[in-house]
């Protein structure tokens, strides 16, 4: 089976437990209905999500998300094929924690520009092989 995967960033504007959850409830009714799977690292400061499934869905969703007046600079990291899905048990695992990528102050200072699309893909292999994340 052929998937596509796209893995994106955005700066949150309005970040609060109200619109995690709003973005969380919509992301995983569209998901569902459109045979997307991946998660999402979030906190405050950015949001950095795996979306993966049928290419024209996947693409989209990104479109709809650059429109969404709730992320600010979005950018796409990682667009590709790959044989199968890591995060097909979910239609959007959540990670609220993710302190472990970066500091707030490593963000502000331009961490994510330095970090390369497979650094970036290490975050989210990382977070499947703990298991962390709330599966909501």
């Amino acid at each position: 089976m052929d998937v596509f995967r796209a893995i994106y960033s955005s700066e949150p504007f309005g970040y609060d437990s109200a619109i995690l959850d709003g973005i969380l409830m919509e992301a995983r009714r569209a998901n569902l209905r459109d045979g997307i799977t991946g998660a999402l690292i979030c906190r405050a400061d950015i949001y950095l999500q795996w979306l993966e499934g049928p290419e024209l869905e996947v693409r989209k969703a990104l479109e709809r998300i650059e429109r969404d007046d709730r992320h600010l600079e979005v950018k796409v990291h990682v667009a590709e094929h790959v044989p199968e899905r890591t995060f097909g048990e979910w239609a959007m695992l959540h990670d609220p924690a993710a302190t472990w990528i970066w500091t707030q102050s490593e963000i502000a200072s331009g961490a994510l520009k330095r970090t390369s699309p497979e650094e970036i893909t290490e975050f989210f292999l990382r977070l499947r092989r703990t298991g962390a994340g709330d599966a909501r």
